[in-house]
């Protein structure tokens, strides 16, 4: 049987280096992902990640198990996220997103969703990703966050301890992303 998170946790906390490997393998695409959908930039979404896990080591045993693992693991994700968009502010601002071709030679750029998609779905969905990547850009990150949580199945409560809020609030950040992105994607 596999171990839970929680125990992982205290294995890491005592420096076991096969706990954190087991971790990392666990959450690291969707930690990617997370990060990816506040930051809309790859790099950035797999520095910000790694960092994350860096931060699960340092601080596992701080980790008190009043909440499930993986939502105090997210909020950590979701505050490296806001604290590097923070700093990053005044260079987005000079510089477009990144994205393919943008000059960024460590982004692989979009592949289709299916390995046989011809042509015409890659330019297809090229063409939703450049629709989607502003829309998601005007956001806050709360927003994007709930956003992709909710893609990954949490509950409004689970949604509400990552972003340090209550139920409805958290609900209500849902609702208003998702109108948001309704108002942004039609007047395009």
């Amino acid at each position: 049987m596999e171990p839970s998170d929680e125990e992982l946790c205290r294995r890491i906390a005592a420096r076991d280096a096969d706990a954190f490997e087991l971790m990392v393998e666990r959450h690291q695409a969707r930690a990617y992902r997370l990060a990816a959908s506040i930051l809309g930039n790859q790099a950035d979404a797999r520095d910000v990640s790694q960092d994350a896990f860096i931060r699960l080591y340092e601080a596992a045993g701080r980790f008190d198990g009043r909440s499930r693992f993986s939502t105090w693991f997210y909020r950590i994700l979701v505050n490296l996220c806001i604290d590097h968009q923070r700093r990053n502010r005044w260079w987005r601002r000079l510089t477009p997103l990144a994205g393919p071709g943008a000059g960024d030679p460590d982004d692989p750029g979009v592949d289709p969703a299916s390995g046989e998609a011809g042509p015409e779905s890659e330019a297809m969905l090229k063409q939703s990703i450049s629709r989607l990547r502003p829309a998601l850009e005007k956001l806050s990150p709360q927003q994007r966050a709930v956003l992709l949580q909710t893609q990954e199945g949490f509950s409004s409560r689970e949604i509400s301890e990552v972003l340090k809020c209550s139920e409805a609030t958290a609900r209500v950040h849902v609702h208003r992303a998702i109108a948001q992105l309704r108002k942004l994607l039609q007047n395009d």
